[in-house]
């Protein structure tokens, strides 16, 4: 998760301070547009859309969403910066986990779900090529930027870009996922003394804001559910998030996996910390400029939207889809069993002078200490047709914790 930047929380609501960087007219005109969509999606569902819908068409409306329009999202430049871009050790370890990975299933493929800003594909590609490489990418300046990144006829992968899984036919390989769970679309909800509801989004006449009501049988039993496996209820007043599409996703992506394994990195936990008695409002998180807030209203179509991501969940969502959970750890566990170490200790030796030393440091801290990357990532694997141990959970494997 990129560092919370200043912001100032009154009553649940974001006072933006007179430092944070304003949209120019462009942007603005571009937020207006999206608002003018959402407002009448709004109005088309009786004047109350669902969060999920809300957060759906906000990040992915096409040529109006964060995700489908033509912002700068990565880098210095951008929202947020991802760990392929802190430095390379990431990529050359994630290319480590996917060499032996495909060495034991007879594989010759590794397929990315959206490529961000193509800096863990080029570092996958230079460091260890495989046969072929494939990008799904839904978004279209996205894909531009990859596409300047990783120019096909200058790599030795056979790379190509996709619309969706739908485009894949069955393989032996891998498929990666760096922070692409924590954008999809969640339900938020809130328990009452009465049962559950749906917190959902409304235009008030000047902006957008939550109301709830009942919520459907679907998110009840859902939230149901949750309570009956960690074995306690929440109480009245606790509000968070749950992801819907969750299990349909991987389903998709595990159909097309035969031997292999699909391997996501995002930030979260176990269902346990997930919904900890502490953890009352949920876990929504947006990214504007590099700051950090809770207001999903501020600048639409602007600024990202996410949420943890609960692993049980994800790891249950897997063997529902025939796979096996094969490993989960902390990205710094994971990280040091693929050998950043010795990656480190290589790239230290090469350094031509103090500086580069010194920079080299400041990317390992952030992506191994606790308060960085390094504890609040977490790395899970899900394989197919693989009784083979994975080095990235040989230091520690948290999977018991699930």
């Amino acid at each position: 998760m990129p560092d919370p930047g200043p912001f100032i929380l009154h009553n649940g609501s974001v006072i933006v301070e007179s430092s944070w960087p304003k949209p120019d007219r462009d942007a603005q005109k571009h937020s207006e547009r999206l608002i003018a969509h959402l407002r009448l999606q709004i109005d088309a569902a009786d004047g109350w859309m669902s969060f999920a819908d809300f957060m759906r068409e906000t990040l992915y409306a096409p040529g109006l969403g964060y995700y489908s329009a033509g912002a700068d999202k990565f880098g210095e430049a951008g929202d947020f910066i991802t760990a392929p871009e802190i430095s390379s050790l990431f990529g050359h370890c994630v290319a480590a986990q996917c060499a032996g990975i495909l060495e034991h299933v007879g594989g010759d493929t590794i397929v990315e779900a959206g490529a961000g800003s193509g800096a863990l594909a080029a570092d996958i590609i230079s460091e260890f090529p495989p046969k072929k490489y494939r990008i799904v990418e839904v978004s279209a300046d996205l894909r531009a930027r990859q596409q300047s990144r990783i120019k096909p006829e200058d790599v030795a992968a056979d790379v190509d870009w996709l619309n969706g899984p739908e485009e894949i036919d069955a393989f032996n390989g891998v498929i990666i996922g760096n922070e692409v769970i924590d954008a999809l679309p969640v339900e938020r909800f809130r328990i009452t003394a009465n049962g559950v509801d749906a917190v959902g989004v409304v235009w008030n006449g000047a902006a957008f804001s939550s109301i709830t009501r009942p919520a459907e049988e679907t998110l009840i039993a859902a939230v149901r559910e949750v309570e009956e496996q960690m074995g306690r209820s929440l109480p009245p007043g606790y509000c968070s998030e749950i992801r819907p599409q969750l299990a349909a996703f991987i389903a998709e992506w595990a159909s097309k996996l035969q031997r292999g394994a699909m391997i996501w990195i995002d930030y979260g936990c176990s269902r346990a910390e997930y919904y900890a008695s502490d953890r009352d409002q949920g876990t929504l998180m947006c990214h504007y400029r590099h700051r950090a807030h809770d207001d999903p209203f501020m600048y639409p179509g602007l600024q990202d939207i996410t949420a943890w991501v609960d692993f049980s969940a994800l790891a249950q969502a897997g063997t529902s889809a025939g796979l096996t959970l094969s490993g989960y750890a902390t990205q710094a566990h994971f990280l040091l069993g693929c050998g950043i170490d010795q990656r480190y200790d290589a790239m230290r030796r090469e350094a031509e002078d103090e500086s580069r030393v010194l920079e080299l440091n400041e990317q390992l801290r952030r992506l191994m200490m606790p308060g960085e990357m390094g504890e609040r990532f977490r790395v899970m694997a899900l394989t197919s047709g693989l009784d083979h141990d994975l080095i990235g959970f040989s230091f520690r494997d948290l999977s018991a914790t699930l």
